[in-house]
């Protein structure tokens, strides 16, 4: 019986875990491994909370679970509660799949102060994530600054724009839903070092901006290069080009709340002493191979908060070797240390923040293929039954998919109708849950 170590129960580790089950059949045990005592990972705590029909996915991970050869250890954090050489020693393999749950820095001067955000913590914020429960951020100002022109970006402007009427069906968290009650945001400045034509933005999200009841996008037409050149664009593309196009052509609009974006624009200081008072952009042009520059002219423009969207990096973990430019795993096609170590990583772990949630499938797949190939026997250890007896003498207080479900069935059962599910947003309150008196 071959036994495979997942550390990370999120997308990247739920398909590693289908791979293993589908190349080794019933020769093979996978313990998926997480800080949490809840799995499920960015579908749970970085997918839009209003965007449930991306959630269903899950459905599919919880065929792997149902699997008698899977099993959770929740509320266990490799590198405190269990080494990587315990795991080596325990396991046939140990697959890396933490994702990227770290914001980069905006690496610019103000960008320590109260009031800058990086969107792993704001998102994680409204959507419950433990880590994130107590952070406050400041919506007590007009105008918010969000940096980066992704799809993460376009949630975040998103999620603030709406009423709260208009979360009515997902699974935004109470504490979140009753600050953007009281919020004062009435302006989002979403801020793009490029333009239109290098956005990483899709016509889906997009769209949604056009359908919000009070706010409104809000786009220069002078941001854009002649309508001809978007001939050349990649066919989902040029449908979020034109999208844009449409905004700007729109105008402005009488609804309260502007979602005001700004291409060509770069921030070069966080304003404020003790806390955000404003932001400095510096306009930028392309040059030859489409990298933005400076130009030397710049503007101040007061906001209350700034939420930096410009990627995500790796979390260490002692005892594995890290990329520090990369922000993930030092690896070789995903495996670390190379062949015969018995380590691999998968997903964002192994090749940082890119594609899509479903991106990770395949590369969980290619993975458990490099394995078979490098471990074409098993080696007669342990696995999940040696992992649950160490943590037991260490008092760690490991959770199983059995637990979760009761976690789970707590939240759903402070769920009424077209209300927001009630996620725990506190470890202790998880933990009581899976283990009811």
């Amino acid at each position: 019986m071959r036994h495979i170590a997942v550390i990370g129960s999120g997308p990247a580790g739920f398909y590693t875990a289908e791979a293993a089950l589908k190349t080794f059949g019933s020769e093979v045990k996978v313990d998926l491994i997480d800080r949490l005592p809840v799995p499920y990972g960015l579908i749970r705590s970085g997918v839009a909370p209003d965007h449930q029909s991306i959630k269903a996915v899950t459905r599919r991970y919880e065929n792997t679970a149902s699997d008698e050869q899977v099993r959770f250890f929740g509320n266990v954090t490799v590198g405190q509660d269990v080494t990587v050489e315990e795991l080596r020693g325990l396991y046939d393999a140990v697959v890396v799949c933490t994702g990227a749950p770290a914001d980069k820095r905006l690496g610019v001067p103000g960008d320590d102060l109260p009031g800058v955000i990086g969107s792993a913590a704001f998102v994680g914020w409204y959507n419950g994530h433990p880590d994130f429960a107590g952070l406050h951020p400041p919506l007590d100002g007009e105008t918010v600054a969000v940096i980066g022109n992704g799809n993460v970006a376009l949630d975040v402007a998103r999620i603030l724009a709406k009423t709260p009427e208009e979360f009515a069906g997902s699974d935004i968290v109470g504490h979140a839903l009753e600050a953007l009650r009281l919020s004062n945001v009435r302006r989002i400045i979403v801020c793009g070092r490029r333009g239109p034509h290098q956005i990483a933005m899709t016509p889906k999200e997009l769209g949604e901006l056009g359908r919000l009841t009070r706010a409104a996008p809000l786009i220069d037409p002078a941001a854009f290069p002649p309508l001809e050149a978007d001939d050349a664009l990649e066919p989902g593309h040029r449908k979020a080009v034109t999208l844009l196009r449409g905004f700007a052509s729109a105008g402005t609009s009488d609804k309260p709340v502007t979602i005001d974006f700004r291409f060509f624009s770069s921030p070069v200081a966080v304003l404020g002493t003790d806390r955000v008072e404003g932001i400095r952009l510096e306009h930028t042009a392309l040059d030859g191979d489409g990298r933005a520059h400076g130009d030397g002219h710049t503007a101040d423009i007061p906001c209350s908060m700034v939420v930096s969207c410009i990627g995500y990096r790796s979390i260490t973990i002692d005892g594995l070797p890290y990329d520090d430019k990369a922000g993930h795993f030092a690896n070789e096609e995903g495996r670390i240390g190379g062949i015969g170590s018995g380590l691999y990583c998968a997903g964002w772990a192994r090749r940082g923040p890119t594609g899509t949630i479903g991106t990770n499938r395949p590369d969980g797949f290619q993975i458990v293929e490099e394995m078979a190939k490098d471990l074409p026997d098993a080696q007669g250890r342990q696995g999940g039954d040696g992992l649950a007896r160490l943590l037991a003498e260490r008092a760690v207080n490991a959770v199983s998919f059995d637990d979760w479900r009761r976690i789970e069935e707590a939240e759903n059962l402070h769920a009424r109708n077209g209300s927001p599910r009630e996620k725990f947003v506190d470890l202790a309150e998880m933990i009581a849950a899976a283990r009811p008196a």
